[in-house]
């Protein structure tokens, strides 16, 4: 087997989809043993499909204890160990500080934050035993940067950008490191959703691809990548980092 990740086995949620989805298959291409994990479990099935025979599908509701413990159990019963676990499952949330519902803030910070602390959670036992791993988790740019009628997504973003570097700190001691990614805008379906809702979607997409300096919107593979590279032995040293992969929206005021 090889690869950046040969032999190394891997969880990837919400990744019957999107950047999950490329995760998945960037990692098996690169030799990693593969869950492909989703709350939908037809769509994880068809991706672990487009997989090479070591990857594998697991439903898996990162809002339910027990299924993120099942899950754990499925990929320790299989391989005996873990060393990647890549918190990718989310949901966008729309809405002003005085618009957006107590439901939908409800909904968003449990899959978003609330999921990623539980995968965390359950996973940290199985990476201990394995002499350590990595964790890497999907923030946005919109974890430290505010953007209008996302006051909800602001807030569980800013929470992920926030609960990587406090468990970096917590994971060194035991060899677990972790970082996370923040993308911006990202052409998926999820995009399309929020650019459907503006008066004019084929506007709002132009608009949203020239905020960006290197002209366009970015594709699951640029996302996909930067987990390869954190999931990677190149990124032995980094631990508590996050990464922007925005095509330099960030960069400027």
């Amino acid at each position: 087997m090889t690869g950046r990740l040969a032999g190394k086995v891997a969880i990837v949620t919400g990744a019957g989809s999107g950047i999950g989805r490329e995760i998945a298959r960037r990692f098996d291409r690169e030799g990693a043993l593969v869950a492909v994990t989703d709350v939908d479990e037809e769509s994880a099935k068809r991706v672990a499909a487009e997989c090479s025979d070591s990857a594998w599908s697991v439903h898996l509701d990162v809002t339910d204890d027990a299924s993120v413990a099942a899950a754990m159990a499925d990929v320790e019963g299989r391989h005996g160990r873990l060393d990647v676990l890549a918190n990718n499952a989310g949901v966008t949330m729309r809405g002003s500080a005085t618009s957006v519902t107590e439901q939908a803030w409800d909904v968003a910070f449990d899959i978003n934050v609330k999921g990623v602390w539980r995968m965390m959670r359950d996973a940290w036992p199985l990476l201990v035993s394995s002499d350590g791993g990595v964790i890497i988790n999907q923030a946005s740019v919109a974890s430290h940067r505010g953007m209008p009628n996302n006051v909800g997504y602001n807030g569980t973003k800013g929470a992920v950008l926030m609960m990587t570097m406090g468990a970096a700190l917590d994971g060194a001691k035991d060899g677990i490191r972790v970082n996370c990614v923040m993308p911006g805008y990202i052409d998926t379906q999820m995009a399309e959703v929020v650019f459907q809702e503006q008066p004019d979607p084929a506007a709002a997409r132009i608009e949203a691809a020239a905020a960006h300096p290197l002209g366009r919107l970015g594709a699951p593979l640029d996302i996909a990548n930067a987990f390869v590279f954190f999931a990677s032995d190149e990124a032995e040293w980094i631990t508590g980092a996050s990464l922007a992969v925005d095509g330099g929206l960030t960069a400027g005021i």
